[in-house]
């Protein structure tokens, strides 16, 4: 498989790449690569207006992504945005300034990632709707207690499934069952376990899903938001321009609806191009034993940390991602960070857009290693050695 990554085969510092940064973002086999190559070099044109034949190409490889999502996530609707924070973005816009009134309710978690929570701040200064937090306790779960007592008179629950920080699996089943009982709508921000995961939407029940392409072997620069069909129907388009209209006067517009109502303009043809040909790609893996075998060295690789001296953050149980977030008690991160860049490993420092969750945790960064498909029991041991070395020799 790492011989289909062609960044793989580099050197950085003199040292191979060994890169454990896949919760930022994930590498790209060649089939992707070669699939966005040949977009621009033999059918480049826009999509949906032009009958010519590279319109018809463009346009059918743009459309055959949509297809493999909905088919992948068992979604009713799905709307190609530019990444996940779109997507959320989208849903507040969308739906919220349509569907929320001054004093309505939204909860959301500690451990959201920043683009789960700016844009619910914006809107509450807009309309005047409540912000709850649910708080995440010193195992690192949410405090479900809290949750259930949030949920009344809610309109909203926006949850994170995976912890980007923490790698923590949140009871999704749970909430949104609980959501749904007192009348809430669900969004999921799913950015973290899209990629290890395989998710039914429709039994999940979620209203709203939201993910990114780079985080799952794609191009950067695209992402979905997969929507039920009731939810769908209260959404009202918030971007006005070409492809999102049915009619157009100087009286007024009619407007699409389908997908297309919330997709206005040249869309991300390339990249939706080259996600498909990630999500094929993907089809070869076995997720649930990739996801076993991530886990495992997730757990060797915290406790060798801790016999370091290390804090980890996390507690990686089943359901969990491969994200180890540690910091050494004396050691800056960044410092500790450039050090192991020095020989060749990619790790993130840093409040990983999660400050709230940091600010939960008494801390003000840590350092990450996340693992995917194509990272090997050989690189977290030689992590382990060369990380255990440089404590040595500058600790």
């Amino acid at each position: 498989m790492r011989e289909q990554f062609p960044i793989l085969q580099r050197e950085v510092n003199g040292y191979p790449l060994v890169y454990f940064d896949n919760a930022a973002t994930t590498q790209k086999p060649q089939v992707v690569i070669d699939a966005m190559n040949d977009y621009y070099t033999n059918s480049n044109a826009n999509v949906h207006r032009a009958v010519h034949t590279l319109a018809g190409e463009a346009t059918d490889g743009y459309e055959a992504c949509r297809t493999t999502l909905k088919d992948r996530f068992n979604a009713p609707k799905v709307i190609i945005t530019g990444g996940t924070t779109e997507a959320i973005n989208l849903v507040a816009h969308a739906w919220g300034k349509a569907n929320l009134s001054p004093g309505d309710a939204v909860v959301l978690t500690e451990m959201e990632h920043h683009s789960d929570i700016v844009p619910w701040q914006m809107l509450a200064k807009e309309l005047d709707i409540e912000l709850r937090y649910v708080p995440v306790q010193q195992d690192f779960t949410l405090d479900m207690e809290i949750f259930e007592a949030s949920l009344d008179g809610a309109k909203l629950v926006c949850v994170v499934h995976i912890s980007n920080v923490l790698g923590v699996c949140n009871p999704v089943d749970k909430i949104i069952s609980l959501a749904k009982q007192n009348g809430a709508r669900v969004l999921l921000d799913a950015a973290q376990s899209v990629p290890h995961q395989s998710i039914d939407f429709q039994k999940m029940g979620a209203d709203f899903m939201a993910f990114s392409a780079h985080k799952m072997c794609g191009p950067t620069g695209i992402g979905a938001l997969l929507v039920s069909d009731d939810a769908f129907e209260q959404m009202q388009p918030f971007m006005g321009g070409g492809d999102m209209i049915e009619t157009v006067s100087i009286h007024g517009s009619t407007y699409q609806t389908n997908e297309h109502k919330f997709e206005a303009g040249t869309p991300k043809i390339a990249e939706a191009i080259g996600w498909n040909a990630a999500l094929e790609w993907m089809e070869q893996i076995d997720l649930d034993s990739e996801h076993s075998r991530l886990l495992e060295l997730a757990r060797w690789l915290s406790q060798q940390l801790r016999d370091m001296g290390m804090t980890v953050y996390g507690r990686h149980d089943d359901d969990d991602a491969a994200v180890v977030s540690f910091l050494h008690p004396t050691m800056n991160s960044e410092d500790l960070a450039h050090l192991l860049d020095a020989r060749g490993f990619a790790v993130r420092t840093g409040h990983h857009c999660a400050q709230p969750l940091l600010e939960r945790l008494k801390i003000t960064g840590t350092v990450r290693a996340s693992l995917y498909f194509y990272n090997s029991k050989e690189e977290v041991e030689n992590f382990v050695k060369q990380l255990s070395d440089i404590l040595e020799r500058f600790s």
